[in-house]
């Protein structure tokens, strides 16, 4: 039952991160994204706060957690939204979703955690998507999905980061700490690093308060305590439903359709990632084997 729980809670994060791709590429229109993210993740920070414990402070290891959680949220949000101004809503969904490929290799390269040439051959399959769905037909590699790519390496480093740590610290009190610090980070870089603009309308404001409360306050903490309950190859697997809400989203409502070379760079992709999720399992699985 509580494995059930957990899994709905992850598909419940990536239809609400799904569906955000497109709230943020219209709220661009309105707002610089550097700003954008400030305004977001300060009323995230205000929001959380009265349901988090913060009661006698946070340990020395509670704040290393979130300081390096922080500095990977921070960097992952930025880059995508710097992104989300050059390249469309969908595509920058599933270039976003090669975190979860890169995940165990990152894992493998920091942490030292047993992998297999399945993974390997899944990044090279997601890679491959990668390329069709950025292909000449397609308008070819433009410098929002070059900015997406790095969101990517730095999310997937936050996948595994996560992993570790909410099986040893409080979910919210974890997501709350990088709250504030990924708020003063990005409203500094806004003053010092883009010319900000934020010009008030309904449309904007229903836009941040669904990024604040929904897709950083609320699936955040989906996030930690679903994570807590499963392997990071089944979170990872469960994080391909979220480009596939993106597209759907996407289509709804930008109008987004696919070519014949895009669908298939999006296929590739999620093959990659199911493919990835199987080798890491595997990888896992073969010391009890022995």
């Amino acid at each position: 039952m509580k494995l059930r729980r957990s899994d709905f809670l992850l598909v419940a994060s990536a239809a609400v991160w799904g569906v955000s791709f497109v709230i943020v590429k219209e709220a661009l229109s309105d707002a610089s994204p550097l700003l954008l993210l400030g305004v977001r993740f300060t009323i995230a920070t205000l929001v959380l706060a009265p349901f988090v414990d913060l009661r006698g402070g946070f340990s020395r290891a509670e704040l290393r957690a979130g300081l390096l959680l922080t500095v990977l949220l921070a960097t992952g949000f930025a880059t995508q939204a710097v992104g989300l101004q050059y390249t469309t809503p969908a595509r920058s969904a599933f270039i976003v979703a090669m975190s979860s490929v890169l995940a165990p290799v990152i894992a493998l390269v920091l942490l030292k955690h047993r992998t297999g040439w399945l993974v390997l051959l899944a990044l090279v399959i997601a890679g491959a998507g990668i390329y069709f769905l950025t292909a000449p037909d397609a308008g070819g590699l433009n410098r929002g999905d070059v900015w997406t790519l790095f969101t990517a390496v730095v999310f997937g480093g936050h996948i595994v980061a996560v992993t570790q740590f909410s099986k040893r610290f409080d979910a919210r009190r974890l997501v709350w700490l990088q709250l504030p610090g990924t708020a003063a980070g990005t409203l500094i870089a806004a003053l010092t690093l883009e010319q900000a603009r934020f010009t008030w309308s309904i449309g904007l404001v229903s836009a941040v308060l669904y990024l604040a409360v929904m897709a950083t306050a609320v699936a955040l903490v989906w996030q930690m305590r679903a994570q807590r309950e499963m392997t990071a190859a089944r979170a990872s697997l469960l994080f391909c439903f979220e480009p596939v809400f993106a597209a759907l989203a996407s289509r709804l409502f930008w109008g987004e359709n696919f070519t014949v070379s895009q669908a298939l760079g999006a296929l590739l992709i999620l093959g990659g990632m199911v493919l990835a999720v199987v080798g890491e399992a595997r990888a896992e699985a073969e010391p009890l084997a022995g």
